[in-house]
């Protein structure tokens, strides 16, 4: 049976890292302007290539496929982090408030910085929405200090989202319409306008994040046994309450920040690898749910910008498409399972 998961596994990983690859070169390669592999070869190792080929690939199709990587497997990984430690496999990223928060938080940006000013810049909307969310994810830390029941604080979560988005909406009500344009632009999430500049600052940030989520691999096989069998077996449950709502956070608010709210990859991914793999354990279980995210998320990617060019569609809107009947069947089997 060990030999037989093993196998599983490496199969899987190799797949995995096969559709990553090939999503990178489809993602370079298909566009109003099609690029041929051996083109693209050319302009990534600084063989002979067309300057406007070349500046296509380096300058817009490159910085947006590797964001999709980067981000598409941060909030998977966002998301694994949260259903393991509510034992809920609908948890996700966006279900603390953290997405409210940071939306809340761009805004109080827009209106009262951009629309008094008259000027504004990615730079700026991305810090906004990365206060926003890491604020929203310091309150609920404090809230865990103060609650035990993880339900209670799932809910609690819930409630803070509700908040955020009834400020966000008082706040539309009011506001100019360019702002509400602007608002609305940046709520609907997109890759496009992606520059290696902002990769470098994601892989960054969220290479570190996941190596300190790799760390806490043993502490979370044991949190799905239940709090009481992690405390018997020397975790500190408060303090790696508060770490797993805070990577995740930070995992969640660079994917916000960075391109606005992306749906359903934090819920769906990591119960398909769960399924794939059939295995609960987090160390087997991380890398794998975040080469799928940025799979999942590559390809929604391709196909939000590809399927009725020149118009693109909104991430979420793709993600949603194809995550929705997921989580649908998650909640079906999870009823299932439990009458049964």
């Amino acid at each position: 049976m060990d030999k037989v998961r093993s196998v599983r596994r490496v199969i899987v990983y190799l797949a995995l890292a096969v559709l990553i690859l090939a999503g990178l070169i489809m993602s370079i390669g298909i566009g109003n302007v099609h690029i041929g592999f051996d083109q693209i070869f050319s302009a990534l190792t600084g063989g002979a290539c067309d300057e406007k080929t070349r500046a296509i690939i380096m300058e817009i199709r490159l910085p947006r496929a590797l964001m999709t990587v980067i981000l598409g497997g941060g909030l998977a990984v966002s998301g694994f982090l949260l259903q393991t430690y509510f034992s809920n496999p609908i948890a996700g990223p966006y279900i603390l408030g953290i997405s409210s928060g940071a939306k809340m938080m761009v805004a109080l940006t827009l209106i009262f910085v951009v629309g008094s000013t008259g000027r504004t810049s990615s730079i700026l909307l991305i810090l906004a929405a990365f206060a926003g969310a890491i604020l929203t994810t310091g309150f609920i830390i404090i809230i865990s200090k103060a609650v035990r029941n993880m339900m209670v604080l799932l809910a609690a979560g819930i409630m803070v989202g509700y908040i955020c988005s009834a400020v966000t909406d008082f706040l539309i009500a009011f506001a100019d319409d360019s702002d509400i344009v602007n608002l609305h632009g940046w709520s609907q999430g997109s890759f496009s306008g992606i520059d290696m500049g902002s990769v470098k600052y994601a892989f960054v940030l969220v290479t570190v994040t996941f190596l300190l989520v790799m760390l806490l691999s043993k502490a979370l096989d044991a949190f799905r046994l239940g709090e009481s069998y992690a405390r018997s077996v020397g975790v500190n449950v408060r303090v790696t309450r508060s770490e797993v709502i805070l990577l995740s956070s930070i995992l969640s608010a660079c994917v916000t920040a960075f391109v606005g709210p992306v749906s359903f990859i934090g819920i769906a991914v990591p119960f398909l690898m769960r399924e794939i793999l059939k295995t609960s354990k987090p160390i087997v279980l991380l890398p794998a749910t975040f080469m799928a995210g940025s799979v999942f998320c590559m390809m929604s990617d391709l196909l939000a910008r590809t399927l009725f060019a020149p118009t693109e569609l909104n991430i979420s809107a793709v993600t949603s498409l194809f995550g929705a009947p997921i989580v649908i069947f998650m909640i079906i089997r999870r009823n299932s399972g439990n009458e049964a």
